[in-house]
C-alpha cells in the first residue's frame, strides 16, 4: 500500500466520508459501567473455606547451602 495523499483538515475529511456514505461523527462513548456484585445470596458449594489455617510448617528445615 501507497499513500498517495494525507487529508487533515476536518470539512474534508467529513465531505468526503458522507460522499461515500460513512459516518462522519465519532461514535458516542459508553457510560463506565458499575463494579461486579460481588455479594450473592448463598455462597456456592465449592467456595474454598478461607478462614482455614496457614500450610503447616515442613517437618525438616530445608538449608539452602547444599546443592545436590
Amino acid at each position: 500500500m501507497c499513500i498517495i495523499a494525507f487529508i487533515d483538515e476536518a470539512t474534508t475529511v467529513k465531505k468526503i466520508l458522507e460522499y461515500i456514505g460513512e459516518a462522519n461523527q465519532p461514535p458516542r462513548i459508553a457510560p463506565a459501567r458499575g463494579p461486579p456484585l460481588w455479594e450473592v445470596v448463598e455462597p456456592a458449594g465449592n467456595d474454598p473455606h478461607w478462614a482455614a489455617p496457614a500450610q503447616p510448617a515442613p517437618e525438616s528445615e530445608f538449608d539452602q547451602r547444599f546443592a545436590w
